[in-house]
């Protein structure tokens, strides 16, 4: 999985890891406005790392957890969804808006077979520093964010994205630069 390669997420070892990472999920989802200190302790023991001072809001999902990296100053807002079959790596000062998606899974396209037996792959994520996502924004497997760079609400980012510009769309495009 991790290497890219083909995998069939029934292993039962992911498996064991996804519910895992499902236990701390709900845990994190239970948690009170007030119990600030309580979220931070379930995130570090999910994800791979939080960097100082960034926080996510309730309700959160991922696959893994262990994958997800977050650099310092960053914020996640409600709803993020998170599907770390690949490493996800967020930099510092990102605001990523509500409901927002970074998928890492693939599945065979042409192999019909393949994606009958429920065979799929992974390409990992990468978030610049001092990124903004609005609202809804989806990044696609493999794609790269680049620092100081803004992705309009709503938008489907399916390829890389240099850095300090404005995309918006779907798929996204560069509009301007920043």
């Amino acid at each position: 999985m991790l290497r890219g390669e083909l995998y069939k997420d029934s292993d039962p070892e992911l498996v064991a890891e996804r519910q895992r990472a499902q236990s701390l999920c709900d845990e994190f989802n239970r948690t009170g406005p007030d119990e600030t200190e309580r979220r931070e302790q379930v995130l570090r023991q999910l994800l791979g790392k939080l960097g100082d001072r960034s926080w996510i809001m309730p309700r959160f999902q991922c696959d893994y957890g262990y994958l997800i990296e977050i650099g310092a100053n960053s914020f996640l807002n409600y709803d993020a969804i998170l599907l770390d079959c690949a490493p996800i790596t967020i930099g510092d000062d990102v605001s990523i808006g509500p409901r927002c998606q970074l998928l890492t899974a693939l599945h065979p396209m042409a192999d019909h077979e393949a994606r009958r037996q429920r065979w799929e792959s992974a390409a990992p994520i990468a978030i610049g520093d001092n990124v903004w996502f609005g609202g809804g924004v989806i990044v696609c497997p493999g794609v790269t964010v680049g620092t100081n760079t803004v992705v309009g609400a709503g938008s489907v980012v399916t390829r890389d994205l240099p850095d300090g510009v404005f995309a918006a769309g779907n798929p996204a495009r560069v509009i301007r630069s920043l």
